[in-house]
């Protein structure tokens, strides 16, 4: 956290432009104060060798060992035909193992005179095979003399840290630079308040960074983590309580339903009774939309919890009190979808201003960008006279023309698909703040709805509705037991002669000139199956059409489509006039034919785990029992298949939430990777540290409670503004 100007001072000043711009380029570091948060991964201790035996193919390791031998050999080559090639082969050894490493041509002279049998030293490069043995082509290494003055200052200490690092910058240059840099760590501000760093007995924030880079002992680095993992969690727990209070000070207008009107006659004409977590969740929202300031509330629920119904009972609630209520969907798709179900469940009393429309009746709207102009004009009629009561839309509800005669409650579907400032243009739309509910189906782990929606209240439904069928998940190894996904083939048929009907879902469309290219970057291969391009929407149904699936009605669906072409497929589908959907990760969200029981995923390893979670809940939603099937032709010892087990094993969104966040970076849980900034977090793990997190919680509430503005703690002060720069500013729900 760049709090002071020694902590601001630009790295090319301090270790020189060549060093500067590789750091910055290839690790995001810019100033002092980036350098010194950026943390060892690990430690290696003098006395200790690294496990040879453990090295992971394809990677940039850093090993501290010993050098067994080494031999110097000549051999003929194109560039040196008289037999005067030089190649230098070094074994080193941990105890655990052997590595080789090779050096040739001019490369040789040094190495030969430096790396002798007994001497010890750091070793990096990237992990190859050659004839069956691991080896290291061209390592740098770094000579560990115990005696020798520069060696012992620079690795000071028993332990030698090991840091993220790059092929262009060494573990052991970034620790140079480090102790270059570590003087100015003294003059960082400590943004904790003395009382609570005393009273949890957290070293100092000099004294941390001192002992992260430079340990004695293990207990040195356990003190140095504890303090600025709290350091964190507690920045950024203080961000979100800020906006939680300046939230509480707004004013809203209290949304009360009316005894026996909308929401009454809705009600009575459902022909179902609500379960025990829908009214439980809608008391919570109810006496959010009474309140005089803003409710902000977080929805979360299994893939058909029931949410939109209760999502809809709150609208109704607002329309009953005299206001407006939006929905906005990720995709043209569920927004088109959520507008028939909800005209569907209302009926007549969704026919307001019509001939057949009852008493109490209002006008549901679509707004989508692509309607005709005609039919915009219209909507957005409705809307400004306040005709509409209830509005279903995409992001052109954002647009600048949208006016609300009264938007009283904004319900946002799928969270992640949408930015902060989405949430907030929308809200910018009534005359004064309206309220907020927004929904996900993705199950958060509780520290992460603390950490990633800290400025949400939350709710969670839990329980299925009655008549819900249970899904069968399996994994289909489609490389090693081919047979197994003629059968899933077979499955689909079966589904079909049934009456029912099955998804195939596809990682791409199959019509991008650079699809293969870009899917090809995506991961390190983990065997041949990732080097191809991934499967294609285009080519698996005109494959399926005309091989196992022949004589089925199979159509596709995918984002590229026009939206006219899209809904009237949706429509063909969900009226059973089609057999097979072979669509994309359009059908993810929202999605609602409780006739579909079957659903392939092919190339199942390409998708992440809550997403498969998420598209396994469009089957099952009827009566009839679901099935899914994830197909990979990843082998059975990968991480992986790992995954697509884990996501068989279990229908628990929660459990497989955890599993996902523990499979991936913090950076990501925070929506990192898609606004292209640096995750704040180095230090805290959100699924390890929920003490933390939910402590920190309570200690920034009461903080900002008791001093809004941070007047008495500038140091807290700057660490926030150097949080929410502008880089970042809101990232915390940038998901």
């Amino acid at each position: 956290m760049d709090l002071v100007p020694a902590l601001e001072e630009p790295l090319k000043k301090v270790l020189g432009p060549a060093t500067a711009k590789v750091m910055a380029e290839h690790l995001g570091l810019h100033t002092v104060g980036d350098l010194l948060h950026h943390y060892p991964r690990r430690y290696e201790e003098r006395g200790r060798l690294t496990h040879l035996a453990d090295l992971p193919m394809d990677e940039h390791v850093t090993v501290v060992a010993q050098v067994a031998d080494a031999r110097l050999h000549t051999f003929a080559s194109a560039k040196a035909p008289r037999g005067k090639g030089q190649r230098l082969e070094v074994t080193i050894t941990d105890g655990s193992g052997r590595l080789q490493l090779v050096f040739f041509g001019a490369g040789v002279h040094k190495p030969h005179k430096e790396l002798l049998p007994g001497t010890r030293a750091m070793f990096a490069g990237k992990v190859s095979v050659f004839n069956r043995r691991l080896q290291l082509a061209h390592p740098a290494y770094e000579l560990l003399r115990g005696d020798a003055e520069e060696t012992v200052e620079t690795w000071a200490g028993a332990l030698i840290p090991i840091y993220p690092a790059t092929a262009k910058m060494e573990s052991w240059k970034i620790g140079k630079a480090l102790q270059t840099v570590l003087p100015s760590a003294q003059e960082a501000l400590d943004p904790l308040p003395d009382s609570l760093r005393e009273g949890r007995g957290l070293l100092p924030l000099p004294e941390a960074l001192l002992k992260i880079h430079r340990p004695h002992t293990p207990a040195d680095v356990e003190a140095a983590r504890a303090r600025l993992k709290w350091d964190e969690a507690f920045v950024l727990q203080t961000a979100l309580a800020r906006r939680r209070h300046a939230d509480a000070l707004l004013p809203a207008v209290a949304r009360r339903p009316k005894p026996d009107g909308l929401l009454t006659a809705f009600d009575d004409r459902l022909p179902f009774t609500l379960t025990d977590g829908q009214r439980k969740v809608s008391e919570e929202i109810f006496a959010g939309l009474a309140a005089e300031h803003p409710m902000h509330r977080l929805l979360q629920g299994e893939v058909g919890s029931g949410k939109t119904l209760v999502a809809l009972r709150a609208m109704l609630a607002v329309v009953d009190a005299g206001g407006q209520a939006a929905m906005l969907a990720p995709t043209e798709v569920l927004a088109q979808q959520h507008h028939r179900s909800v005209t569907e469940m209302m009926g007549e009393l969704a026919e307001g201003g019509m001939l057949g429309g009852v008493d109490d009746a209002t006008k549901v709207v679509l707004l989508t960008g692509s309607m005709g102009v005609a039919a915009r004009r219209a909507a957005l009629l409705d809307l400004a006279t306040g005709e509409a009561g209830v509005v279903i839309g995409t992001h052109a509800l954002i647009e600048d023309k949208v006016q609300f005669h009264d938007l009283g409650l904004v319900v946002v579907d799928e969270q992640h698909r949408f930015g902060v400032e989405q949430r907030d243009a929308l809200r910018g739309k009534g005359k004064q703040p309206p309220h907020l509910l927004v929904m996900t189906a993705t199950p958060i782990p509780r520290t992460v709805a603390m950490t990633v929606f800290g400025d949400l209240e939350t709710s969670v439904l839990d329980q299925l509705p009655a008549g819900r069928s249970p899904i069968a998940s399996h994994v289909v190894p489609a490389a090693d037991k081919p047979h197994f996904l003629a059968r899933a083939w077979e499955r689909v048929r079966e589904e079909v002669d049934k009456g029912h009907q099955a998804y195939v879902v596809c990682p791409r469309i199959g019509d991008e000139e650079d699809g293969p290219k870009k899917a090809g970057r995506k991961k390190p291969p983990e065997d041949e199956a990732e080097r191809r391009p991934p499967l294609a929407v285009l080519d698996i149904a005109d494959q399926l059409g005309r091989g196992p699936l022949h004589g089925l009605r199979v159509e596709v669906l995918h984002g590229r489509m026009q939206p006219d072409d899209k809904d009237a497929v949706m429509r063909r589908f969900t009226a059973g006039e089609t057999d097979v959907l072979v669509a994309t990760t359009v059908i993810e969200v929202g999605v609602n034919v409780p006739n579909a029981t079957a659903m392939v995923i092919m190339d199942a390893d390409r998708f992440g785990v809550s997403q498969l979670h998420q598209l396994r809940g469009r089957v099952g939603r009827g009566s009839a029992p679901g099935l899914c099937l994830l197909v990979t032709e990843m082998p059975e010892a990968s991480p992986a298949r790992q995954r697509l087990a884990a996501v068989a094993s279990t229908l628990d969104g929660f459990e497989l939430s955890r599993i996902d966040l523990e499979q991936r970076r913090e950076g990501d849980v925070l929506g990192q990777a898609q606004s292209g900034t640096r995750s704040s977090l180095r230090m805290l793990a959100v699924i390890d540290d929920e003490e933390i997190i939910a402590e920190a919680r309570e200690e920034a509430t009461r903080v900002v409670a008791a001093d809004p503005e941070l007047r008495h703690l500038p140091a807290l002060r700057t660490a926030l503004d150097a949080l929410l720069d502008e880089e970042r500013e809101q990232y915390l729900e940038k998901g």
